[in-house]
């Protein structure tokens, strides 16, 4: 038998010499191709279809589909894992075996090995980048004796199906390359699971390295990616209820890809309509989060938290001390063990990819209070989610077992909710402090008394009580109508309660009741430092002394907000009226309701909801929303500038200039008049190195680009070291004369010096 295929190839072979190719987007019965400048050609000049080399092997050659602009971006290899060495290969068309692929030896080197005989076959390439055999000259996908896209490489295109097909039982996956140069199989692949709910997975071998988390109805429940409309994922049901997926491009114009590369990340492209250029739109996974298992069983991994592993509540390491060494993989077990006599409660994880499917099972038509009693009915059920969010929610999913590969989202709108099952005793309130009363907070505060009231802000008020044990306390009750919502006043319990140290204010605890939401803090009796540098009839000046070491308590403050403490913490809205003095006049650094987390390795973010006080924001933050801890020593500068000169920034005004606090002490600093800026009320009291050093200081921290700012760290060594050299500081952010109009507004409008914060929503370019 091999000796007939090795004439009867031969015999094509031979026959070859007398065709001549065409150049088009097809080929026939007795038509071929037999170089590498011969190629097929997709109508729309989009695709095309020949040889090339091995890269690091120049000897092996391969037939491929590759982009018409972009040579490099092969998409499709016929016979990735039998190249053709050391000679030139043949690709034409067979009524048996369709499609046929030799050397030009004549050796057999592939074959798209149909099993219908056509009399007419004719393989074209259509412009979504599919190699199609047909029996006659009629094109249609009912029609297809066979076609490539059933035979996926490493790269998914608009239309291709990956999961199983009903028609042929194939189930298409990516296979990713050997390496950059060699479209020989590698390592990952890339396909649809199914169990119970359909989710995408990379694996190694039979490892998994990604899942997508199961499908909800809308999108894959744990992808980031929810809102790229260039990417529509399109999924089906079968009647064995497997599953295939595709994908459309909203612009057909714009050329997409997405491609499994050899180090098992999914890499989404897009070119766009008249470039020549494949930018990549982002890539999966993405961080260490995205691992598979990153944090072992019954863990859960934070991406944005300096240490992104944690045990889910109730659940403590299996080995403390390989977590103490960040090492999680070991995961976590019961603090407490499980009652199953309908004693067990259920914790809500908001926000989640869901774990792994491996042990689960999953009815259609539950609501989510019959999947919570269907769930209490078994004692191994330990967790249960809504499994789809079309028509209002449906779906029971149930866990079973340990749950594996669970991360936590920041933005609550990528994830789900899921409830997991605790003992009773585990169950409470995820504050992390204490949990005032209502009532007790109210007859602190002689039921929100104006006599009580200590200031007030865009929030709410914040009032004086005092408890019965004699203790003070500060309560901050945010307003209903309070541009602080739910999610900052989260922030800010989250933030400080985790935070000590001398110079940030304590928080006490909290109370959530009704519609309630307070925060309880440390009395300051001496209230906010503004009340003492911006208030002209204060019978209280603060001298230089007292404003010299308040400003390195704050310096002090913010070093441990940026890198001392356990959480790295931008606070976004440091400004006078968010320092508190206690008895004896140390600064407290307040109100973290617009502090922002980094995680270990983030150095800047950026938003579209600029949020802080005119006059302490960076130009890089009011302007574009980027914030880094370099905004942060923006406003400790515009703070110091403040207090040396007790005039505020965006108030200040001169009679022969109209530039702000920050430009006036800058002119005064390059004509070597620096003193000036102090507070006409220190005149006869202060320490001339000292005032000029921390003008300099002032000045080095609002300094128009970021990189050329101080840390806190440097801050406060140049503060504390007078015989540090210092670097001459550059022209400051915002450095633009106002007209006489703006200053007059400015003094005469109190709404601009005024604890007001404001909001700016960024535009976004259509």
């Amino acid at each position: 038998m091999q000796l007939f295929f090795t004439f009867y190839y031969a015999a094509i072979f031979l026959s070859l010499f007398s065709e001549f190719s065409i150049a088009s987007d097809s080929i026939t019965l007795n038509q071929s191709i037999i170089s590498r400048e011969e190629t097929l050609v997709s109508l729309g000049q989009r695709y095309e279809l020949g040889f090339f080399f091995n890269c690091s092997n120049s000897q092996d050659q391969y037939l491929g589909i590759w982009h018409k602009n972009t040579p490099d971006a092969v998409v499709w290899v016929a016979n990735r894992d039998n190249p053709i060495k050391n000679s030139h290969g043949i690709v034409t068309i067979s009524k048996t075996k369709g499609l046929v692929l030799l050397s030009q030896t004549g050796s057999f080197i592939w074959s798209s090995n149909v099993s219908i005989v056509a009399e007419n076959p004719v393989a074209k390439l259509l412009d979504s980048g599919n190699l199609v055999l047909v029996g006659n000259t009629s094109i249609s996908s009912e029609s297809y004796l066979w076609q490539s896209f059933n035979y996926p490489s490493n790269s998914w295109l608009p239309g291709m199906k990956l999961g199983r097909n009903e028609d042929t039982g194939q189930e298409p996956y990516l296979t990713s390359w050997k390496n950059t140069n060699d479209p020989s199989s590698g390592d990952f692949t890339y396909k649809i699971q199914s169990d119970g709910l359909p989710q995408l997975v990379i694996s190694k071998g039979t490892i998994k390295k990604f899942r997508s988390g199961p499908w909800n109805g809308h999108r894959f429940n744990g992808f980031y990616y929810v809102t790229q409309p260039k990417f529509l994922p399109i999924l089906v049901q079968n009647e064995d209820n497997s599953y295939t997926i595709t994908y459309e491009s909203s612009n057909y114009l714009d050329r997409t890809r997405a491609t499994l590369n050899q180090l098992g990340i999914l890499q989404r492209y897009i070119m766009k309509e008249g470039s020549t250029q494949w930018d990549l739109m982002y890539s999966t996974p993405k961080d260490q989060c995205d691992n598979y298992g990153q944090c072992g069983v019954n863990g859960i991994c934070r991406n944005y938290k300096s240490i992104i592993c944690e045990c889910l509540k109730g659940f403590i390491p299996r080995s403390q001390e390989q977590w103490s060494v960040l090492d999680s993989s070991s995961g976590c077990m019961r603090r407490t063990p499980l009652n199953c006599q309908n004693r067990d409660k259920f914790m809500k994880v908001k926000a989640v990819k869901f774990p792994d499917l491996i042990n689960s099972s999953f009815e259609k038509s539950m609501n989510l209070e019959e999947c919570k009693a269907e769930c209490l009915k078994s004692c191994s059920c330990i967790a249960y989610a809504n499994s789809n969010l079309t028509s209002g929610g449906r779906g029971c999913l149930m866990w079973f077992g340990d749950l594996i590969d669970i991360r936590d989202y920041f933005e609550e709108y990528i994830g789900q909710d899921i409830y997991i099952r605790l003992a009773a005793s585990e169950i409470g309130e995820d504050w992390e402090l204490p949990l005032f009363n209502l009532a007790t907070i109210a007859t602190a505060t002689n039921n929100f008394s104006e006599a009580n009231q200590l200031g007030q802000g865009g929030f709410g008020v914040v009032y004086k009580g005092n408890l019965p044990t004699g203790q003070e306390l500060a309560v901050k009750r945010l307003s209903k109508d309070s541009g602080q919502g739910l999610e900052e006043f989260k922030n800010e319990v989250v933030s400080i309660s985790k935070l000590q140290h001398r110079n940030l204010v304590r928080l006490l605890g909290c109370c959530v009741q009704a519609e309630e939401r307070m925060l309880i803090y440390e009395f300051m009796p001496n209230k906010s430092l503004d009340c003492f540098i911006f208030d002209k009839n204060n019978s209280t000046v603060l001298s230089w002394k007292e404003r010299f070491d308040i400003g390195m308590g704050i310096a002090r403050g913010l070093l441990y907000l940026h890198q001392d403490s356990r959480l790295k913490i931008i606070h976004r809205d440091l400004k006078a009226s968010n320092i508190l003095l206690d008895n004896n006049m140390n600064p407290k650094i307040s109100d973290f309701g617009l502090a922002r987390i980094f995680g270990g390795d983030e150095i800047s973010a950026k938003t579209k909801r600029v949020v802080g006080t005119y006059g302490y924001m960076s130009p890089e933050y009011a302007i574009d929303g980027t914030f880094s801890v370099k905004s942060d020593v923006f406003s400790f500068g515009v703070l110091i500038l403040e207090m040396i000169s007790g005039k505020r920034n965006r108030r200040f005004s001169h009679p022969d200039h109209h530039h702000n606090l920050l430009g006036h002490a800058w002119l005064l600093w390059n004509e070597d008049k620096a003193l000036d800026v102090l507070d006409p009320r220190l005149k006869d009291c202060y320490v001339e190195s000292q005032v000029l050093r921390c003008v300099q200081v002032g000045l080095l921290c609002v300094q128009k680009l970021s990189a050329d700012r101080p840390t806190m760290s440097s801050v406060v060594f140049m503060l504390c070291n007078e015989g540090a050299a210092l670097c001459q500081p550059k022209q400051p952010g915002f450095f633009a004369e106002r007209s006489s109009i703006e200053t007059m507004t400015i003094i005469s409008n109190d709404v601009w010096h005024s604890q007001q914060t404001v909001t700016i929503t960024m535009p976004e370019a259509r």
